[in-house]
C-alpha cells in the first residue's frame, strides 16, 4: 500500500481529534452530544468547528489521491502531495483551536492547493 493511502486513513481520523477537544469539559453527556454545542466555551466550539471542518474535507482529498493512483500518476508527487495535505490539515486544526484565523485560512489553502495538485499529477 502506498504512502498516500496511508494518508487516506490519516486524514479520515483526524476529525476525531478535535472531538476529545470538545468533549474535554465537565458538562458533556454522551446520551446528547450534540446539545449546547452553542454553549460551549469558546475553544470547545472551535474544537467543534474543526471536526466539521475535517469531514468536509476529506472526500475530495481521498477522491483525489484515488484518482490519482487510478490515472498512475507521479507517485512521488502524489505521495508527497499527501503527506502534505495531512500536514496541513493537522496545523489547520491547531490553528482552529488554539484561535488563530489568518494562519488557519493559510493552512487551509495550502490542503485545498495539494488537493488541486492531486488531480493536476493525474491529468
Amino acid at each position: 500500500m502506498t504512502t498516500a493511502y496511508w494518508m487516506i486513513l490519516l486524514a479520515g481520523l483526524l476529525p476525531y481529534w478535535p472531538t476529545v477537544t470538545s468533549k474535554w469539559r465537565r458538562d458533556y453527556s454522551n446520551a446528547a452530544p450534540r446539545a449546547g454545542v452553542d454553549k460551549l466555551a469558546p475553544r470547545n466550539q472551535r474544537a467543534y468547528w474543526a471536526q466539521l471542518n475535517a469531514f468536509e474535507a476529506f472526500p475530495l482529498f481521498a477522491a483525489a489521491v484515488i484518482i490519482a493512483h487510478l490515472a498512475r500518476a507521479d507517485q512521488a508527487w502524489v505521495n508527497g502531495l499527501a503527506v502534505a495535505f495531512v500536514g496541513f490539515r493537522a496545523a489547520y486544526t491547531l490553528a482552529y483551536i488554539y484561535d488563530k484565523p489568518t494562519l488557519r485560512s493559510l493552512l487551509w489553502l495550502g490542503g485545498v492547493f495539494c488537493v488541486i495538485g492531486l488531480f493536476i499529477t493525474a491529468a
